[in-house]
């Protein structure tokens, strides 16, 4: 005679859990996969895409050896030729190329005339000497841009059985040998712009949206100076030019905090995916702190003509190291994200107050339902009664009334929520 299991009345019933955690783990998945394709579609081939360099000097052999170098590039590389060492220097710092090769230092428009002991040693060996080639580059605008210029055209040196010199006409930072500082300077500013969106957005949920704008603009201020004080005092990342950086740091923060801010109005718990897809996924990759546009795909080489983080980073790279060449498009680029983030708010400001005008209607509404009910059912009191029960009926209004602005109150938290 087999005996029936009966069910286990004190197990509690997890189901429910389980699905509140499942549906909340969505999010992190989500994170997971556009982070992947983000930074690997963005980072995990880097080749040169028209990457604009030139070749210094005059004549059939520099126009030569300026096509060969083209050819064998099969796109890769933007070729031109220049006429002198100091042209193809202010091209450099206009970062209008970012390598430049003199086939001759020494020779014509090498920029630097043959020493005596070299024209003693070319009449004695009955030919002209030539010195080392010389590869000039910015380091300051792309350390891994003027990496692969050299792997470029150490080959092409290396066919002339010369070394080749490599001269580095605008370095960063003797703390920030790699150039790449102002790219994590960057990192640091943006988590700390989009994780304060969380705190105001969730637990400043209840504020009007006037007073989460202001913390948004507060907040974006101490995030400029914590940034510049890494920069500058900290970390050494620049010796000169702060007060510009931090003026392009709160810029780059006020954008980010004002976008989010108005976001999370239509967002809610999805608003920290929503900062992260860009202002980290988009923006991070595009940012030309790793590798330039000309080293990336078209998708994120095209952002980087518009997206905020690109513009905080080059516009600091170009007011620090370049004399401010291309700063003004940068800096227009953070003044429109800015104003992307004001108008973000002041529609939110309008969907929020729609929503409080509506709430208010319903709560109106189910008052004046809930009246008329109860008038229906309580029989008309006689005159006689009419001094006894007065004080009762006032008491029962005034409990509705306060029923009903508690209700309304409660309806306006949620809706803030």
């Amino acid at each position: 005679m087999s005996s029936v299991r009966r069910p286990d009345h004190h197990r509690p019933d997890h189901r429910a859990d389980l699905r509140h955690v499942l549906t909340h783990l969505i999010t992190p998945l989500l994170m997971c996969i556009g982070m992947g394709l983000a930074y690997l579609g963005a980072f995990a081939h880097p080749e040169p895409h028209h990457l604009p360099v030139a070749v210094v000097g005059s004549g059939s052999q520099t126009q030569v050896l300026a096509q060969s170098i083209s050819d064998k590039a099969h796109g890769g590389l933007d070729v031109r030729t220049v006429g002198s060492r100091a042209e193809a220097e202010d091209q450099l710092k206009h970062q209008e190329i970012f390598g430049a090769y003199v086939m001759d230092a020494h020779g014509p428009g090498g920029g630097a005339p043959a020493s005596k002991s070299d024209g003693a040693s070319a009449a004695k060996s009955g030919a002209g000497a030539k010195a080392a080639p010389e590869l000039m580059v910015a380091t300051a605008g792309s350390d891994t841009t003027a990496t692969v210029v050299q792997k470029i055209f150490t080959p092409v040196a290396a066919q002339q059985g010369l070394p080749l010199k490599v001269t580095d006409v605008a370095p960063p930072a003797e703390d920030d040998p790699t150039s790449q500082g102002l790219f994590f300077l960057m990192v640091a500013i943006s988590i700390g712009s989009y994780a304060s969106v969380a705190v105001i957005g969730g637990a400043g949920a209840v504020l009007p949206i006037r007073l989460r704008a202001a913390l948004a603009v507060g907040t974006s201020f101490v995030v400029s100076i914590l940034g510049t004080l890494f920069a500058g005092p900290v970390f050494h990342l620049v010796d000169h030019g702060l007060w510009g950086l931090w003026a392009m740091a709160w810029l780059y923060s006020a954008g980010i905090l004002l976008i989010g801010t108005g976001l999370h109005t239509f967002l809610k718990r999805w608003t920290t995916l929503g900062v992260m897809a860009l202002f980290v996924m988009l923006n991070f990759t595009s940012a030309g702190g790793v590798f330039r546009p000309e080293l990336q795909n078209g998708f994120f080489a095209s952002l980087h003509a518009f997206w905020n983080g690109a513009g905080f980073v080059e516009g600091t790279r170009s007011h620090v190291y370049f004399d401010g060449n291309g700063l003004a498009g940068h800096v227009w680029t953070l003044v429109l994200w800015l104003v992307v983030g004001l108008v973000m708010v002041g529609v939110a400001s309008l969907a929020e107050a729609r929503r409080r005008r509506a709430a208010a209607a319903a709560a109106q509404n189910a008052t004046a339902v809930a009246a008329a009910a109860v008038a229906a059912t309580v029989p008309e009191r006689h005159p006689a009664h009419a001094a006894t029960a007065g004080d009762g009926e006032r008491t029962e209004q005034a409990g509705r009334s306060e029923a009903a602005e508690e209700a309304e109150e409660e309806m306006e938290e949620a809706v803030g929520v």
